[in-house]
């Protein structure tokens, strides 16, 4: 391995990246960033299994009625952390750089994650808005910063992006076991469980985060690094609008509601979308194509996310409620309901590098899956989930109102693969197809996507909880719906695949 060689300060999305040292056959730099981002997801999964919990027993005095507008909190709360991509890509692209982006994002975040911990609901809220507004302007630029370690033609870059992320899916896969001891055993109880340390270790977390990325940048060459000529003064700048901003987000996600949130983000996707197509044409024709392929991809990715993320909203009340968590008999060991969180992130780790091999081996066949049939059958297998839901649901209820905990487990097991077929290839994607003055902008589109995506999935969740809570057969409804929605879609995206790969223009 050589000594890494002097990089110009910026890394273009379009350029050729630094000679870099390599380290188990991929730049060193990934794994700086792998690190980074797994402290990062620690945080955020950290939490994410104890905020609907947390709402209905605190701010609802444990009544179930409680969780539907707990649901369209979290639904909104994700929504906005994902639609904060886009002003954070916009940032980092023409204002303060990568790098900066990801250091002021982390503080603004740590400081989010500490306010919630404070038990009063606008407080609570307010914590939430900061922590959206810190994570927009991290998540994305990190993830774009993986893209640009790779030459366009580097055939790593896909493998590259599916070990940054199992770097994801390690701080996910901790995250929940940690924190769920720390609020139900160290601290508190499975009766009375004290959620506030839950946040608290999160904040830790994303400190070690941000702590990560200041010692490890030096060895990005210079990518990522700040545009020529701008000062600290800029920082300030972005963190007063960040400060203004917080409030903004308060009342977006406190006080507007998920139904007139949904329409909001609808706008912003569709304004979104005519700025990467104005971009795309001003390049020409095939990239314009470009643009065109990657947004009706980011149409499907709603679709996804809308039922993916029932893990941390009704899933979580399911496994509350109706999933016999007992393994043992009376007495027995009764698995915490914050480790299903976790099951996610070890299928990822286990599957993540097969399905990598099976990518490889089937490229070297020629016979690989075009990206569209990667996301359909990403949407395909989501849909199974549901399916296996569907049989619990009206076969395998006890006389207690009961399902077999394997049921859950599996659902999580089957939603991970198809994760797999579709979110690191849609990281690589967008920097791929995105135009190269925009490549941070269009994949704070494809966060965007996913935050719609999330947002509806707060709505869907409301209605399986419906207004007195949920119920077997109120689960039964909802999740059957899934089925269909997601199984007709990823039939329709393998049908048109041969369009949108036309429209790539030879992208793999």
């Amino acid at each position: 391995m050589g000594p890494p060689v002097a990089a110009p300060a910026r890394g273009g999305s379009g350029a050729e990246p630094p000679e870099f040292g390599q380290l188990m056959g991929h730049p060193r730099p990934l794994w700086m960033l792998f690190m980074t981002e797994f402290w990062e997801r620690f945080a955020f999964y950290g939490i994410r299994w104890a905020l609907v919990l947390y709402i209905v027993a605190q701010f609802h005095g444990g009544d179930a009625s409680g969780e539907a507008p707990a649901n369209r909190t979290y639904g909104a709360y994700l929504a906005l952390v994902y639609a904060g991509a886009i002003f954070g890509g916009y940032i980092a692209d023409r204002v303060l750089g990568y790098q900066r982006s990801i250091l002021t994002g982390a503080a603004i975040m740590s400081a989010g994650l500490f306010l919630i911990a404070v038990p009063d609901p606008m407080i609570f809220e307010i914590g939430l808005a900061t922590i959206i507004v810190g994570n927009g302007l991290f998540k994305p630029n990190i993830s774009t910063m993986v893209g640009k370690l790779y030459g366009v033609a580097d055939g790593r870059r896909d493998a590259g992006f599916t070990i940054f992320y199992m770097g994801i899916n390690a701080g996910a896969f901790i995250a929940p076991i940690l924190t769920g001891i720390l609020a139900n055993r160290v601290f508190g109880t499975e009766l009375m469980p004290e959620y506030k340390y839950v946040f608290i270790a999160s904040g830790f977390g994303m400190l070690v985060s941000l702590v990560w990325f200041w010692f490890g940048r030096r060895g990005l060459n210079g990518i990522g690094a700040p545009p020529p000529g701008s000062g600290m003064a800029r920082v300030l700048y972005v963190i007063i609008g960040c400060i203004l901003a917080i409030p903004v987000v308060y009342f977006l996600l406190a006080k507007l509601g998920a139904t007139a949130l949904a329409w909001i983000l609808g706008i912003m996707f569709i304004a979104l979308s005519l700025m990467l197509l104005v971009e795309g044409i001003k390049e020409g024709k095939v990239q314009r194509d470009k643009v065109i392929a990657m947004l009706i991809i980011f149409a499907f990715n709603v679709l996804f996310w809308m039922f993916f993320e029932q893990a941390g909203s009704s899933f979580t009340f399911l496994a509350d409620k109706i999933v016999d968590r007992d393994l043992f008999g009376a007495g027995g060991f009764v698995f915490p309901n914050a480790w299903f969180q976790s099951v996610n992130s070890i299928a990822i780790i286990t599957l993540a590098p097969i399905i990598a091999v099976i990518w490889v081996w089937l490229g070297r066949k020629n016979i690989e899956p075009s990206i569209p049939r990667k996301f359909g059958l990403g949407l395909i297998f989501n849909g199974l989930a549901f399916a296996l839901l569907m049989f619990a649901l009206s076969s395998l209820v006890t006389d207690a109102g009961k399902i077999p905990f394997w049921t859950l487990f599996m659902v999580y097991v089957i939603q991970s693969v198809g994760e797999l077929c579709l979110s690191p290839i849609g990281l690589s994607m967008v920097t791929k197809l995105a135009p190269v003055r925009l490549v941070g902008f269009g994949m704070g589109g494809w966060f965007l996507s996913t935050g719609i995506g999330n947002n509806l999935s707060g709505i869907f969740a409301g209605i399986v909880s419906g207004e007195s809570g949920m119920t077997t057969q109120s689960a039964l409804s909802g999740y059957t719906f899934g089925f269909w929605a997601l199984l007709g879609a990823g039939a329709l995206l393998f049908l048109i695949a041969p369009l949108i790969q036309k429209l790539m223009h030879g992208v793999k």
